[in-house]
């Protein structure tokens, strides 16, 4: 898919009047989601990106021939009527090569040498867990009728789920604890922390996965290219190397966005798709933002990072596998990433092949396919690369390379155990680490999900949107809700509030 036609900072201008303008500062997937809603309403937008390329985690890198994804791998609901469906129609998004992951085990919990399938359909999902935990059906049952309650737009609901902690209700709620792990296994897609993450954040980024799953045929990027293309169109801009390093308050408004180069773009809504410390860093002199709001925002913890292998395989070596798989050396998920030694756990994405024919509704036609790249995902937490951090991309040391081919050496032998002969098929490794993702993306400690949230203090950690500046407003997966449906939620709530 051809690049759209990114407006550069050489077409960026010295000065921009404000006209009922919408400033849109990065172009991470909330960011574009926000431009694109308010393009379609009628709204001037501009969108201004620090670096060469557009998209936050959404975009990917190329090595020779082959394009490696950063953030996204693959995504839930997006069947006819199911929450991300609904939201991707509005978005123009329905139209990319969405591939449908088989839905007799979407993803694959191996624990300790066992492997489990997790079902599409609440029925299937049921069903097939019952038929390896008997005992547990009825569990099982109550486990997703609290799932669908994670939908409702009842705020009593949500505050009660969001002040539930998520260790605890599943501890109360079943017996069998391999089965607790099985069910926590595929989680891997947001922190788990036993003290502190909420029943409602687990339940929402797992619920959409049991709906329906689905990855797409080629790199994430083409979300960001899609929605970029569509901003274009309807009148908006989206610049490039417009690095923004300070917001002008004026009478208890943001009015213009100061560039690195000196360049200020006016403007009379502001969105900021970075992190909120980062954010409210740039308001340098306010009337409305107080020193403990500023406290708050910054002492705020972060989510983990993680530490990516892109693998590119030999030709016709390993047979395309239609699923996620996570695996785990021993049962509990929950804390294996704080313990010393060898990788404990990972996610294994295997990206789907840009020859694969597909069927209309998603459904691979191909009888043989063979894969050919591999992403492994495996949490690394700030400190184990923190003392790289006054470091650059490209300007780090031996003992920090050394440090990758070790950990890339130990997830490639993890993932051997569901693949088979994979290290003979690999012919090419990259490695990325939270310093990398900090770089390209300006989270804090490399996170990789946004601000931690925390049942026990859910009110500081579930963020609004809005800011006590009236017309500067957040998105992104900090404020809410983490993933790419959190995300694409969390725009939606943006873009509506203006």
């Amino acid at each position: 898919m051809d690049k759209p036609n990114q407006r550069t900072n050489d077409r960026l201008p010295s000065s921009r009047g404000a006209g009922g303008g919408c400033v849109i500062i990065g172009s991470g997937l909330g960011g574009l989601e926000c431009a694109r809603i308010l393009a379609s309403q009628g709204r001037r937008v501009i969108v201004l990106e620090r670096e060469q390329q557009p998209g936050g985690c959404m975009q990917s890198y190329r090595r020779g021939k082959y394009a490696f994804d950063t953030g996204m791998h693959y995504v839930g609901g997006l069947a006819k009527g199911q929450p991300l469906y609904n939201a991707f129609k509005e978005l123009n998004l329905l139209h990319l090569p969405w591939v449908h992951l088989d839905a007799k085990g979407f993803d694959r919990v191996t624990i300790a040498g066992q492997t489990f399938r997790l079902a599409e359909g609440y029925e299937n999902f049921i069903n097939t867990l019952a038929g390896e935990f008997p005992s547990e059906r009825e569990a099982l049952h109550r486990y997703v009728e609290i799932l669908k309650k994670s939908e409702s737009r009842d705020a009593a609901i949500t505050k009660q789920l969001m002040e539930t902690n998520a260790w605890d209700w599943l501890n109360s709620n079943f017996t069998d604890k391999l089965l607790l792990n099985v069910i926590s296994g595929a989680s891997m897609k947001l922190e788990l922390r036993k003290e502190s993450l909420p029943l409602f954040t687990f339940l929402h980024c797992n619920n959409s996965y049991i709906q329906s799953s689905w990855r797409l045929r080629g790199d994430g990027n083409q979300i960001a290219h899609s929605l970029i293309n569509d901003i274009q169109e309807m009148g908006g801009e989206v610049v490039c190397n417009a690095e923004v390093e300070e917001l002008i308050e004026q009478d208890g408004q943001i009015t213009e966005a100061v560039c690195k180069d000196g360049r200020r773009i006016k403007g009379d809504t502001f969105i900021s798709d970075v992190h909120p410390a980062v954010t409210l860093s740039w308001v340098k002199d306010s009337q409305k933002i107080r020193h403990i709001y500023r406290r708050r925002m910054s002492m705020l913890e972060n989510t983990f990072g993680m530490f990516t292998v892109s693998l590119v395989l030999k030709p016709h070596t390993i047979s395309y596998f239609n699923h996620n798989d996570y695996i785990y050396r021993e049962a509990n998920v929950w804390d294996f990433y704080e313990k010393k030694g060898p990788v404990g756990g990972e996610m294994l994405s295997c990206r789907v092949p840009e020859n694969a024919l597909l069927s209309a509704d998603g459904e691979i036609l191909d009888k043989e396919l063979y894969a050919e790249q591999i992403d492994i995902l495996t949490p690394m937490l700030w400190n184990e690369v923190s003392q790289w951090k006054d470091t650059t991309v490209g300007r780090r040391s031996e003992a920090y390379k050394a440090m990758k081919q070790q950990r890339a050496k130990e997830c490639i032998a993890l993932a051997e155990t569901v693949i088979p002969g994979l290290s003979d098929a690999i012919d090419k490794v990259y490695t990325s680490t939270p310093l990398t993702y900090r770089d390209y993306t300006l989270t804090p400690n490399g996170s990789a999900f946004g601000i931690r949230k925390d049942s026990g203090n859910s009110l500081m950690t579930q963020l609004s949107v809005h800011t006590p500046v009236p017309n500067l407003l957040l998105t992104g997966q900090s404020p809410i809700l983490h993933g790419l449906e959190g995300v694409t939620m969390t725009a939606m709530e943006t873009a509506n509030n203006l």
